[in-house]
Order: C-alpha cells, then structure tokens, then sequence
C-alpha cells in the first residue's frame, strides 16, 4: 500500500467551490486560500439563524497507544461512507499542532484512504489561525511585561503572573524559564515558562466562541495576574483585549476544505484534548449542521479525555446536543491494556501485537467496557468502531464485537476506510444512521452550581474510576481563592494523560481503588473554565529520540515527503 502522502499525491482535487456548492453555500461566503482551502465569512450565520439541524455525531475512543488508534481515520471515512448512503455529510476536525506533526504522532489529517486534502497545507501552516492564536496570546504577555516595567500603574504583583508565553513547538526546554536577564533595559528579572500554543485560552475560545462579539468580550475576560491587592487583572484592564481581538479576525473565520472522496471538511481550532477540551470550533458545528444531513465531529483521545469535555464542556456552550457517539477500538489497543506490552512510538512494534492473542484482548476490553459507560452515563446512543488492522483475525474481532455488545453498546461494526476508504465504513454508516434515530435522554455529568471540588470529584470518580481525590496546598489555595471570587460556577477541563484513565500512564486497562492527584488548578475565564493539572501533567510536551519531523523534507520539484 502507497505512503499517505503518497496517496494524497495521486489523489484529484475538487475545486473548493465545487466543495461548498455540494452543502448549497454560495460563492460570496467563500474567503479563498488558493484552489482548494477557504474561509467561511461569518455574515453567513445570518443566513442560518433558522436553519433545519442535521444530524450530530460524535467520534471518541478507547484510551489510545502513543500511536494513535485511527479516530480521526475513522471520522473522515465514516462522512465518506454517510455520504456514499446519499446523506448530505460534513466532517468537523481540529486542525493538527505542529508539536506533534514534528514530534511523535505526526499529522492529523486521516490516513490511508481516509484523508483530508490538501494534507500538507493541512498540517502544516495551512491558512494560519494557529500563528495568529500564538501571536494574540504572545502580545499579551508582552503588554503585561512591559506595564510592571513602565511604573505599574495597575499595581500587578511580579510573583503572581499567570499568563505565559507560547510557542506551537514541543520544546520541554522552555518549561520554565528565566526572561529579562542582561541590562536593566532589558527588562525586570522574573521566572516563567512556556505551554505550546494549542494549551493557550485564546485556542479555547476560539473553538467555543459564537460570533465576533462574543470572541471581543471573552478575549476581554482573559485574567492575566492579580493584583497586589489581590485583584484579578484582565486583558481588558491592560487594554490589549481590542488589539489581540484584530489579530484573530481572520482566524475566527471557520476553513472548508475536503476528504480524499471530496466529502466537504470543516477545520477549525485545535486546542488539545488532554490540556485543553479537544474539540474543533462550535462556529464550524454550526455552519455544517445547517447545511448538512449529518454532521461526523471528533473529540480528541478516549472518552474520559475529549468527549466529557466536549458534553460538559461544548454542548453546554453551543446548545447543541448530539444524537449518537462512535468509539474507536483496535485490536492493538485491546491487547496492549492487558499491561502485557509496551507500545512506544518511534519504536518497531512487538511483534506478538501482531499474532492472535484471544486472552490479551480478554484482560484489556474492560478498557473499552469503561468507556462505553462512559458515553452512556450522558444518555447518547453508542456504537463501537474496530479500526481493522491487518493482523487482526476473524475470531478477534467477532470476541471484540460480542463484548461490546454485552457491555451495552447499541451496535459495533469493523471499520476499513483507511484500506477501502468509504466502501470500508458502509456497515458501520448504516449502524450510525440507526443509532441516531434512537430516543436519548441526554444529561451532563454535572451542574455548574455545585463547588468546585464536587464537580472534580464526579468527573474523577464517574468518568475516570478513582476512588477520591487529593489536593496539593497550592491547589487548595487556589480553589479558596476561585470561589471567593465566584468563578466556582464555571465548568471543569481536567489536564491529565490521555495514555491511562488514570493520572497515570503505566496504568493500563481500568484503574480501579486509584487516588487522582491534584497539583495545581488554573483559571481560563475567557474560556469559561477551570483546568486542574492532574499529576505530573505538562502543559508544555517533549521531543522523542526519533521526532517524526526526522522523515519531512522537500525534493527538487518542490513535493514535500515523510509527512504522515
């Protein structure tokens, strides 16, 4: 089988007008980037104010290997193969981080022949929103800086500066650092950091804004310090809000793009799924689901991860409830959470992954058995997706679609869209169309107006299986703080691995009797949340030994190679 960018290479491209004139959006609502990218103008939600809803659909999965277990695989080709039913269908993804692109996952824009195009653009700089993201929040910081240096007329205390600085590269050597060392023009000594771009708030509320003015008024929420009285200080208050505001007024502006069938794509944000909440923008949800008889959306890593976040979280801010879920499985994945292997990127695969293990998948489906509890706790009908691998047998999968079914989920299909492309998800399109006609009862996890701590504690104990929670002085002291200051309303975005239901990635399967730790908790107000750092959780990641970024680079003709 040809490389993915090999595929991508020979693939034909539709013109992107040709893309929007499938869901009936007319050319002047295009903004073109090229032949085949283009930005969505947002006078076009004046158009859909009343527009029928399609059908929403939300791709999760189990706890994944560092390698991936063919999520975004299969809700490119699931959209393909809805489409191929005759259902007008959109797909809805984030767009990729250069961290990973560069460092140990690689590209996110499917693969095999179950891609999104022009896969380059698309992972790598593609119209820019990323850049602008880094850009406002990095302005920001500066503004601060430069206000304790020129008196401090807002009265904001050195040793409590929230805001750091961002850069979209994994680089673990700018973790903590010291800024305005040299001359005293150089600025006021301070320690500091960085997180990688996609962790910033600013990517938060990109993905969970409603319009131009509702992004002005989030963005001036932003707290950046707190004063020496103990007051919080606000991008609105350094009067920076209205410049990083313009900064993103392009970003804003959701991307259509296209799969490798030429189903249309909807890009748009792409804050982290373990940091952030993983999920692409409510303005591109919004666009799709008006135009579209069913829209195939993606929450990233397994369902304690991306897709609590994306019930608590999105569905709260957006109104929109979905009709059905799809969780990924793969045979790998099953066998691996029996805590018998060790997948490492980078590294070759043990070769008995490979080889039919009935009893290794046995002790790691309780992995998948929690996460379709998982799903179901918020009343969304479930269907399990096995990414097919070609090791996998016959009597593997038929024992992984058997205990599916016993665990409670609706229907579960083998998926083979990254060999078949659409031909390959037809079953598994079929059982989607059935779920979402099912009744459902949806629920969030729970409500805004309970404390802080109840609200960790329900996600910590239902979602991931602890058996409590503890507290670090620091994030004790924080949570006193935050309720004093009524932002103990707001919903919960939990920082943690997405290797392990636990804090922990070592620990495989499902956890049980665990005690989930809590460091430190930070405050994204713009956002409208709160995000606790569970264990040795960092918001800044690391380069592997071998960074994929190792394979790229560009022959004579200009055609880029080793992407992934």
């Amino acid at each position: 089988m040809l490389s993915d960018i090999e595929i991508v290479q020979k693939a034909k491209k539709e013109p992107i007008e040709k893309i929007a004139d499938k869901l009936k959006i007319e050319k002047k609502y295009l903004v073109p980037y090229g032949h085949y990218i283009a930005k969505i103008d947002l006078s076009i939600l004046d158009k859909i104010q009343d527009a029928k809803k399609g059908k929403y659909i939300l791709v999760t999965a189990i706890t994944p290997t560092p390698l991936g277990e063919g999520k975004t695989v299969t809700t490119i080709g699931l959209s393909m193969s809805l489409n191929k039913l005759g259902k007008v269908t959109s797909t809805c993804i984030r767009q990729p981080s250069l961290g990973p692109v560069f460092g140990i996952k690689g590209g996110a824009a499917g693969g095999g022949y179950s891609q999104v195009l022009p896969m380059e653009d698309f992972n790598l700089n593609f119209t820019g929103d990323v850049h602008a993201v880094g850009l406002a929040h990095n302005l920001a910081v500066a503004f601060l800086d430069n206000s304790v240096f020129k008196g401090n007329t807002l009265n904001i205390n050195p040793d409590k500066i929230y805001w750091r600085r961002v850069v979209d590269v994994s680089d673990r050597f700018l973790r903590n650092v010291r800024i305005g060392l040299g001359t005293k023009e150089d600025g006021i000594p301070r320690d500091t950091g960085f997180d990688i771009t996609v962790a910033s708030e600013i990517m938060a509320i990109l993905a969970l804004n409603s319009g131009l003015q509702d992004l002005r008024q989030r963005i001036g929420r932003i707290v950046l310090a707190d004063s020496l009285d103990d007051k919080p200080v606000t991008t609105q208050d350094l009067k920076v809000a209205g410049s990083m505001s313009v900064l993103l007024k392009d970003a804003i502006k959701p991307n259509l793009i296209q799969t490798i069938e030429n189903t249309p794509c909807f890009v748009h944000a792409g804050p982290f799924a373990n940091i952030a909440h993983g999920n692409s923008s409510i303005l591109a949800d919004r666009i799709a689901l008006a135009f579209s008889d069913y829209v195939v959306t993606e929450a990233g890593f397994g369902a304690d991860c991306g897709a609590e976040k994306f019930f608590d979280i999105k569905c709260r801010a957006s109104g929109f409830i979905p009709d059905a879920a799809v969780i990924v499985c793969s045979i790998r994945a099953l066998k691996a959470h029996s805590g018998k292997f060790k997948i490492v990127a980078g590294m070759p695969l043990d070769t008995c992954l490979e080889k039919e293990d009935i009893k290794a998948i046995e002790e790691g489906l309780c992995n998948l058995e929690k996460h379709i509890e998982n799903v179901k706790a918020f009343g969304i009908p479930v269907v399990v997706a096995i990414n097919k691998f070609n090791s996998d047998t016959d009597k593997e999968i038929e024992l992984v679609r058997k205990k599916a079914l016993e665990f409670g989920a609706d229907s579960c299909e083998m998926s083979e869209v990254f060999s078949q492309g659409s031909k390959g998800g037809i079953d598994l399109a079929k059982s989607v169309i059935k779920a979402a006609s099912l009744p459902k009862k949806f629920n969030f996890l729970y409500p805004l107006d309970i404390p802080i701590k109840e609200k960790i504690r329900v996600i910590a104990t239902k979602i991931y299986g602890a058996r409590d929670v503890e507290y670090s002085d620091l994030a004790e002291e924080k949570i006193k703080l935050f309720t004093q200051r009524r932002w103990d309303n707001l919903a919960i975005c939990m920082a943690k691995t997405h290797l392990s239901l636990s804090h922990d990635p070592n620990l495989k399967g499902r956890p049980r009797d665990f005690i989930l730790p809590i460091r430190d908790i930070r405050a994204s107000i713009g956002a409208g949340f709160l995000y606790p750092l569970c264990g040795k959780m960092q918001t800044m990641p690391g380069l592997p030994s071998h960074p994929v970024g190792e394979n790229i680079d560009i022959n004579g003709k200009g055609n880029i190679v080793g992407l992934s």
